[in-house]
């Protein structure tokens, strides 16, 4: 008797820890990393895994917006379908429990795994009558997950979890509203202006360069007077995803105004940031674009610059941010005043010096 009062008072010191842990996560990416590294160790458990509902991609761009590997982490499934949760229990707020039976579980938990658990607990997270996913809990042991076991403790924790998926959803949803560009559906200036200081900053801790390419649309306002600015619209969407097509998920991309981007390569120098710049030139050139049965040719000017770290020097960030942006600006007149359809580099933007007092 004093074992189980000693256990069940173990239990909810550590339930307590994981709800007061998960509550303090400031992203989406976190709490499912917490979820999916910390529950087996807090509720010794063999297997635990979350599904997640998308049926629009949007958490699937939340992550990749925080350069978070969700295609490759082991244990989190994205479906794009309520039904597919929803359809594995009977009843429809009641967790699943029993042993492991492939055609109802086998969607929650990895085929890759060597072994299966042997009992298991599949929870729905549910928030306001809405499905967003389950979390789901198994073990070797055939005898740790039995039907008729109470699953209070369960269902506590999925609460949480729905609380808190429900969260950091809207918090998600609200940060995309205010710094995606609506039109062509990449970042806006506003989110470029925070990320460029946090991007100096990493590039100037890991001594790596980092290269800035400013982008824009040769002869827009052609386009718009020929064709149209519903063609327009159509040209600067098709665009931006070619641009963000050649660009690697750790790159920051932003519609800096009008037929404006600006991209921000990490780990990139300048030989890096011409043959990225010229991939994005030439994909451009090839699009093809058509509307309203006309096709339309389109090009694009771009200038590079490039940040390398001084380790003699004292980093003004935002200084050198606005550095950085210039001369990748610079360049792109260069470009332009070139002949246009082409790439100029603008040289190495270097650390300045600390001001005098």
């Amino acid at each position: 008797m004093l074992n189980r009062v000693q256990h069940n008072s173990l239990t909810l010191k550590r339930l307590q820890s994981f709800e007061m842990r998960l509550l303090g996560l400031n992203s989406l990416a976190e709490m499912i990393e917490f979820i999916l590294g910390q529950t087996p160790a807090l509720f010794d458990l063999d297997v635990v895994s979350l599904c997640l509902i998308d049926p629009k991609n949007e958490i699937a761009d939340y992550l990749d917006s925080d350069n978070y590997g969700f295609r490759n982490r082991e244990g989190l499934f994205l479906v794009n379908s309520e039904l597919q949760v929803r359809n594995s229990f009977v009843l429809s707020s009641q967790p699943f429990l029993g042993s492991y039976q492939t055609a109802v579980c086998e969607q929650f938990f990895s085929e890759s795994s060597l072994q299966k658990p042997a009992s298991v607990v599949i929870a729905p997270l549910i928030r306001r009558d809405k499905y967003l996913g389950s979390l789901n809990l198994g073990s070797y042991r055939t005898d740790r997950f039995i039907q008729g076991m109470a699953t209070d403790f369960v269902e506590h924790i999925a609460s949480v979890i729905g609380i808190c998926l429900e969260n950091n959803l809207n918090v998600e949803t609200m940060r995309r509203t205010s710094l995606v560009d609506p039109l062509t559906g990449v970042n806006n200036r506003r989110f470029l202006e925070q990320r460029i200081e946090e991007e100096l900053d990493r590039s100037q801790r890991d001594r790596e360069p980092l290269s800035c390419l400013f982008l824009d649309i040769d002869f827009f306002k052609r386009i718009n007077d020929g064709f149209g600015h519903q063609a327009g619209d159509h040209v600067l969407t098709l665009v931006a995803g070619a641009i963000k097509k050649q660009l690697r998920n750790n790159d920051v991309m932003a519609r800096y105004g009008g037929e404006e981007f600006v991209a921000l390569l990490s780990q990139s120098d300048q030989r890096s940031a011409a043959e990225i710049a010229e991939r994005i030139r030439v994909s451009i050139a090839n699009l093809g674009i058509e509307h309203a049965d006309q096709s339309i040719p389109v090009t694009i000017s771009i200038g590079a610059a490039t940040y390398q770290p001084n380790r003699s020097l004292k980093k003004r960030v935002p200084d050198i941010a606005l550095q950085l942006i210039q001369a990748a600006d610079t360049a792109l007149y260069e470009a332009k005043r070139n002949g246009r359809n082409r790439v100029e580099h603008g040289g190495l933007v270097l650390a300045l010096e600390p001001a005098q007092a």
